[in-house]
């Protein structure tokens, strides 16, 4: 379908004679079509990002020389944080891409992508079979894994913010989010599960592969999801207004053009991403390595706490549909402020209450920013460069503070032998969130910039 036939789609309804600041009207199924589809990307990036995670140990021995654990540990995570070096390379491809020819084909195109390079992992033969090769093709498999996730949280959060009517933004944007935890949640229970069910060996053998060749199916489906959806109404209505394939964005304009609404880009998604990555990637090491806590119950405690975030995700959004996204930030911000020292006190407390009320606490805060961020980032930028400028300013904070976090976090409690630093680290950066909350504007009930108002058409 193209483009321009979207505007005068069931789908999307404009009166003939319609003004552009006339209300766009859209159809509920449909909306809840663009929210699963793009949730499943979401899901699936996380999936994989879970089972890398709580695999790495086993991709060591499989990909890399035997004889120094360490090293073979260190190997598979260099080969991890390879995909975020590349994250902003894909923001600034797939994002004015996103901007060029619409928002439905790049996401189509991520999803390939994703599903193919997660896919393409379980395939590689190891070190033992092919020598070097093996680690050079997981490399690969990475940095087209990261390539992709650059242009696929911010088209997806784009896809459904301009698809959602204007009072329901924060509730259906919440459910971007909570594909995040639950992919998490299946590639984490699902190693989980085979590391209980499956001896040393044929997890090593072959058992680690399952959970990687489970990405094509789910790539397929999310592929068929996603190109049976009509494109935004926000994009069509500019391609409407051209009268043609809109012109080409310069890439300056999207940076040096937007640089007061990249800079609260970046100051907010740094405090949801360092904040995300202290709770759900850092953690887990924390409680083993630091406090010596059991490895399978410190996973299950983090399972525990996503669980409890995912069944908050949709009241919090719909929450910010009420009072705003600014309010929920904030409270986000000042709780993290307040109680990351308490908390992690309770995490090293090492009881399993204690440690459950610290990750709870934390997980509960951490709700603020996962149901608020997918309504209020797209948000700050109009239509015309939305999905580029998004693309550009969250992947550049992810990977400069979001991806980082652990090791830096490392780094720092080597360095002083001070174990408190995990909270002083979400501390500082919920001054920062925090700063960048106040000077936002308030989005919530509000048509996103460049657009017309849009609300749901009445159920039938």
């Amino acid at each position: 379908m193209s483009t321009a036939s979207v505007v005068t789609s069931p789908s999307v309804v404009k009166p003939r004679g319609a003004k552009a600041t006339d209300p766009t009207v859209t159809d509920p199924a449909l909306v809840r079509r663009a929210v699963k589809a793009a949730a499943l990307g979401n899901a699936m990036e996380w999936f994989d990002f879970g089972v890398y995670s709580y695999i790495a140990v086993t991709l060591g021995k499989v990909f890399f020389p035997s004889g120094n654990p360490t090293a073979q540990l260190l190997s598979t995570f260099g080969a991890f944080a390879a995909a975020f070096l590349v994250r902003p390379l894909g923001g600034m491809v797939f994002g004015p891409l996103g901007d060029r020819v619409g928002r439905q084909k790049v996401l189509a195109l991520t999803m390939i992508m994703m599903a193919a390079g997660t896919f393409a992992i379980g395939l590689i033969p190891s070190y033992a079979t092919i020598g070097v090769g093996a680690p050079v093709l997981l490399l690969v498999a990475r940095l087209v894994q990261g390539f992709s996730t650059g242009g696929e949280y911010a088209g997806a959060s784009t896809f459904i913010a301009e698809y959602a009517p204007d009072k329901r933004r924060g509730f259906l944007g919440s459910w971007l989010e909570f594909g995040t935890l639950a992919g998490y949640i299946g590639g984490a229970g699902l190693v989980t599960l085979m590391t209980a069910l499956l001896s040393a060996d044929d997890l090593t053998s072959w058992g680690w592969r399952i959970p990687f060749l489970i990405a094509g199916p789910m790539g397929i489906i999310g592929l068929y999801l996603r190109m049976r959806l009509e494109e935004t109404p926000a994009f069509a209505a500019e391609v409407a207004k051209a009268e043609k394939d809109r012109p080409k964005v310069p890439l300056r304009e999207m940076v040096t053009g937007q640089w007061r609404a990249l800079l609260l880009c970046v100051g907010l998604v740094l405090v949801f991403n360092v904040t995300d990555y202290m709770l759900l990637s850092y953690m887990p090491s924390y409680l083993t390595s630091e406090l010596h806590y059991d490895k399978t119950h410190g996973l299950l405690v983090v399972l525990g706490v996503m669980a409890v975030m995912m069944v908050a995700q949709p009241f919090v959004g719909a929450l910010t549909d009420r009072v705003g996204r600014r309010p929920v930030i904030a409270t986000g911000c000042a709780g993290f402020l307040l109680l990351s020292v308490p908390a992690l006190l309770l995490i090293r407390d090492g009881s399993l209450l204690a440690v459950a009320l610290g990750m709870g606490a934390l997980g509960l805060l951490l709700v603020c920013f996962t149901a608020a961020m997918p309504a209020a980032l797209p948000a700050l930028f109009p239509t015309r460069v939305r999905y580029g400028s998004l693309s550009i300013g969250f992947n550049v904070s992810v990977s400069l503070f979001g991806g980082t976090t652990p090791l830096v976090v490392t780094a720092l409690i080597g360095a002083t032998g001070n174990m408190m630093m995990p909270a002083y680290y979400m501390m500082a950066a919920a001054v920062i969130g925090g700063f960048a909350v106040w000077r936002m504007a308030e989005s919530a009930g509000r048509p996103l910039p460049g657009s017309a108002p849009s609300v749901a058409a009445p159920q039938r």
